[in-house]
């Protein structure tokens, strides 16, 4: 115990001893109280390389320390506590040392913090007043700036050239002698002398006013008396109504009529302008009237007025809408097909009379957004028709005119571009609504003035005069034609459809006096019914049978011999002649295909059409063929050679004289009449 207590109080011996002593400290103290140390002077006077020196210096001995009592540490001994408290006292120095020189540190970082900051706020000082400086030199060039740019209102005038004005000017103003040399002497006797003129002009322009002002009286004056004449006119326009109507002279009518006009689109303009000019050189008798409001015409043209009960009304409106369902898709196609198919409000009235008091009503509309016209026709007669039922489609307002130039049916669009705006509203074609629109004839648009190249589509179609002339005097005839035609055959099927085939007095030398075989059937039948037929296949593979024929069936009979004719009738008849294709029931079915006999009938009919035409303008042919075609039959039956085995008399005894029964190998018979003489023979 007591060597142990011995161990522990030695160090404190040791350090007692290796301490300063008290009285020694003392004197220190003593001697220092009149000094002032501060460690901010100490370091300016310190070299901090020599301070960083030190310290590494201080931090490798501290190690080194660290190191030797960690060795004692680990050896262990009887002296090594004395070595390793005197390496302790040794650290303490150092570490003492470091501390110091970490206050050195601090005072020098926050002595350099406070030199940057002053120096930062020198060089604030200095941006400030850059600043300051620039500012003035900006401002100052702009002033500058606004000198150099400053334009006098001089600049502004025109003056005159300087040859005008030394040429021009007097000399009391022009001062040439002053003002050659002188560019600023020069500018103001220029302006003296531009003010002298322009006072002069003023003048002038005052002595303007007060004439005008006289002529606008005078004007006044007249148009007083002008507007008082007015209604004198209207007075004696009036009163002379009855005198015009007398002398078949409508001027007020048609002074209307083109005042109306004015507000026609161009195609109609043209159309009504080129049929009151070939009526009055032409034709008397042709009518041109235009229908529909002139109000919503002038419409098309005023822009909308906007107001503010207009807005009111649409708010409201609104409101209500907004309550309602919104229309579907295929309600907004429908909206937009109709405004697409819209008609302008006007229309031109055509009324073209022929020789038996019938009327030919055509009714001529422009569609505005497909820039094509259309017409809606109708017949009239004097006295009523009894429409046969084989008549019902020669007059129906479909079909009178289709055809009227070869392959123009109407039931197309003869504008290239309308195809691209159907395409937009889901039209597919514009058949489906021709019978409410009407038909869009090639000539209805020729009349209009309108032409559409398929070769080279134009951007805009412009209606042209020119084209509507040259093509109205054709066109109004072929109406005529056309309404006589479609009449005449109107009273034929009335006779046809009672078994009475109509053969007039100037056509009867065609035929002999005598014929057996009757027309007992007239009916018309569909296009589709004519092209199941199979005996008409010859005409339909040959492109003859179109869907804007008309299309009927006629039976002929004498005895037990029924013979069928097919009848082709064209638009165009009677330029075109109907076609027929037969069939013959007796012994056997008997067509141009098994009997060249029957082929012989059908030449007999179709090629040599010519002799049956009669007096212009032919409109016999048809009921004239239908004739022929029973005395084909009756030649066929009467030539046709007796069986002997059969017992009794010959069902068709040889009525007709012919000079020879048959010819050639295939045995034709004598189908060709010969007038006056009246024997048959071969062609």
């Amino acid at each position: 115990m007591s060597s142990e207590s011995s161990k522990k109080r030695k160090p404190k011996v040791i350090r007692s001893d290796g301490a300063p002593s008290e009285g020694k400290r003392n004197r220190s103290d003593t001697e220092q109280e009149g000094k002032y140390y501060s460690e901010e002077a100490e370091v300016d006077l310190r070299d901090p390389g020599r301070d960083y020196e030190l310290y590494k210096y201080t931090c490798q001995e501290l190690q080194r320390l660290m190191a030797e009592i960690q060795d004692l540490k680990s050896r262990g001994g009887k002296d090594v506590a004395v070595e390793i408290e005197d390496r302790r006292i040794q650290s303490c120095v150092h570490f003492m040392t470091l501390k110091k020189l970490n206050r050195l540190a601090h005072i020098r970082l926050k002595k350099g913090r406070d030199q940057t900051h002053e120096a930062k706020q020198k060089v604030d000082a200095y941006h400030l007043q850059l600043q300051n400086l620039l500012y003035e030199v900006m401002h100052l060039q702009k002033e500058i700036t606004k000198c150099l740019e400053f334009k006098s209102k001089h600049e502004e005038i025109d003056l005159v050239s300087l040859e005008e004005f030394y040429k021009e000017a007097p000399p009391d103003i022009s001062k040439a002698e002053v003002t050659m040399g002188d560019p600023h002497q020069q500018t103001l006797a220029r302006l003296d002398w531009e003010l002298e003129q322009r006072k002069r002009l003023a003048e002038k322009y005052r002595e303007c006013l007060s004439n005008k002002e006289k002529i606008l009286k005078e004007i006044e004056v007249k148009k007083e008396y002008l507007s008082s004449l007015q209604p004198r006119l209207n007075s004696i326009m009036q009163a002379s109504l009855p005198v015009q109507e007398y002398l078949f002279m409508p001027f007020d009518q048609a002074h209307k009529q083109y005042e109306t006009a004015r507000h026609l689109p161009p195609p109609l303009y043209v159309l009504f302008v080129q049929a009151t000019a070939y009526g009055q050189a032409c034709d008397k008798t042709l009518s041109v009237a235009i229908e529909g409001s002139v109000d919503e015409a002038k419409a098309l043209f005023k822009p909308p007025e906007d107001s503010q009960d207009d807005e009111s009304d649409s708010d409201a409106e609104e409101e209500q809408t907004t309550k309602r369902r919104r229309p579907t898709l295929g309600v907004q196609l429908d909206d937009k097909r109709k405004e697409m198919l819209k008609r302008h409000p006007l229309s031109v009235m055509l009324d073209l009379k022929c020789k038996d008091d019938s009327v030919l009503h055509l009714t001529f509309y422009y569609l505005m957004n497909l820039n094509i016209m259309t017409v809606k026709a109708k017949v009239t007669t004097a006295a009523e028709l009894i429409t046969p039922i084989s008549a019902g489609d020669l007059l129906s307002p479909d079909s009178v005119l289709s055809c009227l130039y070869p392959g123009d049916h109407g039931k197309k669009t003869p504008n290239p571009a309308n195809q691209y705006q159907f395409d937009k509203v889901g039209i597919l074609t514009l058949r489906d609504y021709v019978l409410d629109l009407g038909h869009p004839y090639l000539w209805v648009q020729k009349l209009g003035g309108l032409h559409f190249p398929k070769e080279q589509p134009q951007h805009t179609v412009i209606a042209d005069h020119s084209l509507s002339a040259s093509h109205m005097e054709t066109t109004m005839k072929l109406l005529k034609t056309r309404v006589q035609s479609r009449l005449a055959l109107h009273k034929q099927f009335a006779s046809l459809e009672h078994g009475i085939v109509p053969v007039t007095s100037d056509c009867q030398y065609l035929f002999p006096a005598k014929v057996v075989s009757r027309l007992v059937k007239w009916v018309t039948i569909a296009h589709e019914d004519y092209m199941e037929l199979h005996f008409t296949k010859d005409i339909v593979e040959a492109g003859l049978a179109e869907d804007t024929n008309l299309y009927y069936m006629a039976l002929v009979e004498r005895g037990t011999a029924k013979l069928q004719a097919a009848v082709v009738l064209n638009p165009g008849y009677s330029s075109i002649p109907p076609i027929f294709q037969l069939c013959l029931n007796w012994k056997g079915e008997k067509t141009n295909s098994n009997d060249d006999n029957i082929r012989a009938m059908e030449s007999e009919v179709n090629v040599c059409y010519k002799e049956l035409c009669g007096p212009r303008p032919s409109h016999q042919l048809l009921t004239n063929q239908l004739q022929r075609l029973c005395v084909l039959l009756d030649v066929y039956l009467e030539t046709e050679s007796h069986d002997d085995s059969v017992e009794g008399p010959k069902e068709f005894p040889q009525e007709k004289m012919c000079l020879r029964l048959f010819r050639g190998p295939s045995r034709m018979k004598p189908f060709k009449y010969n007038h006056p003489q009246g024997f048959f023979s071969h062609r």
